[in-house]
């Protein structure tokens, strides 16, 4: 590891430890060289997933994305920013095991709805009324149906 203070190449590991819940590892190292300490941090490489849009276009899978949405649908509902943050970790989580390099929005969609469904079926309501667009009154009834039947 090159040494931001000397740029020498050879430093050595200090201590090592867990950060952020085990996603990173945080190192101390010492210069080999000039003996001044610093931090590095090793991640791992993620694929980047494209999302395939209904219109075809693709761009990039974005985590803040999905938890916006769920917050817009959470709205003045009792639900912490952490579960849904924590929601959004599991579904990134999902389609990084999925191995796709692609994945549609679609999938995404019914991957949050499965999600807001177990939150808050309030906030399940209001995310599949934008999502499945909804025509009239008689196919939200029908969602909310579908919900109370499962319930029961």
């Amino acid at each position: 590891m090159k040494c931001p203070y000397c740029a020498h190449l050879d430093s050595r590991v200090v201590d090592s430890r867990p950060a952020e819940e085990g996603a990173t590892i945080r190192r101390r190292r010492e210069c080999e060289n000039c003996k001044k300490r610093f931090t590095t941090y090793e991640i791992i490489e993620r694929i980047p997933i494209l999302i395939v849009k209904k219109d075809g276009s693709r761009q990039t899978f974005d985590k803040e994305k999905v938890v916006r949405g769920m917050v817009s649908a959470c709205a003045n509902r009792p639900v912490p920013l952490n579960v849904l943050q924590e929601a959004a970790n599991e579904i990134e989580m999902e389609l990084q095991n999925m191995l796709a390099a692609e994945v549609s929005s679609a999938e995404i969609g019914d991957l949050v709805m499965s999600k807001l469904k177990i939150i808050d079926e309030v906030a399940y309501v209001r995310f599949a009324s934008v999502y499945r667009h909804f025509k009239d009154v008689s196919s939200f009834m029908d969602e909310i149906t579908k919900i109370m039947t499962i319930d029961n």
